[in-house]
């Protein structure tokens, strides 16, 4: 029987296992699925799931059990982890596999000034606490700056003195007073213009603003969550195609294609607890450069020649006017055609 079709005719998606009546429809859901070798896939059945929530709840590492994939979570119950989500893992694996929470900011090497300049990173990480005003304390006005390097020290540091009146320090969370933004903590204390420049300078690394919207420029990746949010109190932009941001990464959102909370990624992704009393901006950094680089590492295959970069459109693995062929096509010679709609983080390797 030809693989395109089951015992009763009906053609099955090879990424993930979706049956379809006619051939034509099968096409159809790849062109708008967009599957991938770099989606989330099953290491038992080898099912392709959008994200790792979807990818959890297949095996039913949230809990509740998917009763077609009971299988699978039977089998990811006796052997898996549930960090990382492998489905067979050697019995000491949770040990390396689960991290801890970063260092207290005293202990850890801090390098701000004239020998701050990010060294050789080709990634840092920036984290911003706001503070509360307006009338209601509700506009968010950047307080707090902190940017990370690969290795988790901080090449810059500061209490920013926001241009308008604070009417509310958020205490309890962020942990920040009044003397703070004035005198800057032991830290420093600049203006939001000051403190923006610092920043872009570091991810700039030398490069020129312009030459940063080129593929061949020096500048770094800038990795952090909610990035857009950060970089609008600021008041500066940065290449989309240097950020790496954990919130608007789709293996890494819910499946609802909202954003989880970096708290949320942090303590299913990482296994550890992270925003518990005062908040500090370097506790954020180092998660989410966890997070990136723990993404980056993911073993995928790698198709070359283009292959795996997103295309602007499906159309252009699955155009109209080959549909006749495409119809022709088995599901696994489909797959092979697919492209990805966004650019997974193991292709920075």
């Amino acid at each position: 029987m030809d693989s395109s079709s089951d015992a009763h005719g009906r053609h099955r998606c090879a990424a993930c296992f979706r049956q379809f009546n006619k051939m034509e429809h099968l096409v159809e859901h790849m062109r708008s699925a967009r599957h991938s070798p770099h989606e989330p896939r099953c290491g038992v059945c080898g099912k392709h799931c959008r994200s790792f929530e979807a990818l959890r709840d297949h095996l039913g590492a949230g809990g509740s059990t998917l009763p077609k994939a009971a299988s699978c979570a039977a089998a990811f119950a006796a052997r898996g982890c549930g960090i990382c989500l492998r489905a067979a893992v050697p019995p000491h694996h949770a040990a390396s596999c689960k991290l801890h929470r970063a260092q207290p900011v005293s202990a850890t090497r801090i390098t701000i000034g004239g020998g701050g300049g990010g060294g050789g990173a080709r990634a840092l990480a920036l984290g911003c606490k706001m503070v509360g005003a307006g009338s209601d304390g509700s506009l968010d006005v950047v307080a707090r700056v902190c940017v990370v390097d690969e290795h988790e020290n901080i090449v810059f540091e500061t209490f920013v003195k926001p241009l308008i009146p604070v009417t509310n320090y958020r205490y309890e969370t962020t942990g920040i007073r009044p003397e703070h933004l004035r005198n800057g903590g032991g830290v420093g204390v600049m203006t939001v213009k000051a403190a923006a420049e610092r920043v872009q300078n570091l991810l700039l690394n030398g490069e020129q603003p312009w030459r940063a919207r080129g593929t061949a420029s020096r500048a770094r990746l800038l990795v952090g969550h909610g990035l857009e949010h950060d970089l609008e109190a600021l008041g500066f932009d940065y290449p989309a195609h240097l950020k790496r941001d954990t919130a608007a990464y789709p293996p890494l959102m819910k499946t609802s294609k909202l954003s989880n909370s970096l708290r949320f990624l942090t303590l299913t992704y990482l296994g550890y607890g992270i925003q518990t009393g005062h908040q500090h901006p370097y506790e954020d950094c180092v998660a989410a450069m966890r997070l990136y680089q723990r993404m980056k590492g993911q073993d995928h295959p790698r198709r070359g020649g283009g292959a795996d970069e997103p295309a602007a459109s499906a159309d252009q693995a699955f155009p109209a006017w080959r549909q006749r062929e495409l119809e022709r096509m088995t599901p696994e010679e489909l797959l092979r055609l697919s492209t990805p709609d966004y650019r997974c983080w193991c292709l920075d390797d």
